[in-house]
């Protein structure tokens, strides 16, 4: 059966209130010594039981899998799979003829910490953020295909870059279900190559789809820049919208070239799109004052409590050029993905930015993450994207 792990006295509190990490400075001893990813119970410095999880060395030590005293066992991948998979049925974006792309698994938010599967069409692209996830991934390779049924053939396994270096587990890339190649994802009736082989996350941002979603309904006769554009999902929504012209930016090569294939996938031929490989802040510092919707959707700039303050420079500077070039009557898309950045953090550069440029700036809409990346109410650490829509006169 698991070891057990002893809690110092009170160190339970914030688990009395579900929250899914104990950090290892809340550790008293365990009995014996768990291999890293092992489960253990937690139990209190009375011996009271509190829950089950994941151990791992680092700053998080555990992470809660139940605060039942249950085994973890192919029973459970599957019940934890069939109820993430059951909200995503309810809210309309698995088994949609006009979509086949979404998250199916979204980490605390699915009470699976250290857990992201996003599914592509027949294939599910799993990422272990844990230790405890990549031990168990041929046991939740097997749920996830028994709960998808025939709707998912392959599972790629994709954890290089995302498990801790000091684990020192040699992970490499792969399907571990499978192997189908084909890579055309629909997202709204919209087709996108998903690189989930070297790109980025797991190969696209699904977590933009309701905010791509909302630009194409102000894209009709627009100039639209779409800055770090990365696979375009934006420049496509932009096309679809009526936009007049469309221009995706992005510093990678790679990035142009994958933007350019799925422009031709859904607008073959079509004159009012181009690609360029530039820096961004050059590219804004020459381009003009000739765009009237500019999307600005960076990677985390922070990705650590240490580089906040740098993080939230850039912001600024990024949105201050924004500003200070977007046409009067433009509509700006403004974003941060940095989790260590708050809602009031990123407020504060954007509106720093705005009183820079001295030009009247409005909130039309608040941005988040979407409902298939569900936030547990009891760890608001889960929130991680948040944006603004802004009308500058």
């Amino acid at each position: 059966m698991y070891k057990n792990l002893y809690l110092r006295r009170g160190k339970e509190e914030s688990l009395k209130r579900f929250h899914p990490w104990i950090f290892s400075g809340a550790v008293h001893h365990i009995d014996g010594d768990p291999e890293e990813g092992e489960v253990v119970r937690v139990l209190t410095s009375e011996g009271d039981f509190v829950a089950v999880g994941h151990w791992q060395i680092g700053s998080i030590a555990v992470r809660v899998l139940a605060f039942e005293d249950i085994t973890i066992n192919a029973a459970f991948w599957k019940s934890r799979i069939a109820a993430a998979y059951e909200v995503r049925r309810s809210m309309g974006v698995a088994d949609s003829p006009n979509n086949n792309t979404y998250r199916l698994i979204h980490g605390e938010g699915d009470h699976l910490p250290g857990l992201v599967v996003d599914v592509y069409g027949k294939t599910a692209v799993m990422q272990a953020h844990s230790v405890g996830m990549h031990v168990d991934r041929e046991a939740i390779a097997g749920a996830l295909q028994e709960v998808l049924k025939g709707n998912v053939e392959n599972v790629y396994y994709k954890s290089e870059t995302t498990l801790p270096f000091k684990a020192a587990l040699g992970q490499e890339n792969g399907f571990i279900r499978g192997g189908e190649t084909d890579n055309v994802a629909v997202e709204n009736g919209l087709k996108f190559y998903i690189d989930w082989l070297k790109g980025q996350k797991t190969g696209f941002f699904v977590d933009q789809r309701d905010n791509r979603s909302l630009l194409e309904q102000y894209a009709a006769g627009r100039s639209v820049l779409n800055m770090f554009c990365y696979t375009g999902g934006f420049s496509v929504y932009a096309m679809r919208g009526g936009a007049r012209l469309v221009h995706s930016v992005d510093s990678s090569a790679k990035a142009v070239d994958l933007v350019n294939r799925n422009m031709a996938l859904n607008f073959p031929e079509d004159k009012r799109h181009r690609a360029f490989a530039e820096d961004a802040f050059k590219y804004l510092d020459e381009m003009g004052d000739q765009y009237d919707l500019i999307i600005l959707d960076p990677p985390a700039f922070a990705k650590h409590k240490e580089a906040l303050r740098n993080a939230l420079k850039g912001y600024t500077r990024l949105n201050a050029k924004a500003f200070e070039k977007i046409k009067p009557g433009g509509i700006l898309f403004t974003f941060s993905c940095s989790q260590v950045v708050t809602k009031d953090n990123f407020r504060t550069a954007v509106f720093t930015a705005a009183a820079l440029s001295k030009r009247r700036v409005r909130i039309l809409h608040q941005l988040h993450q979407p409902a298939d990346h569900p936030i547990n109410i009891y760890h608001p650490e889960g929130e991680y994207l948040k944006g603004l829509v802004l009308y500058v006169e």
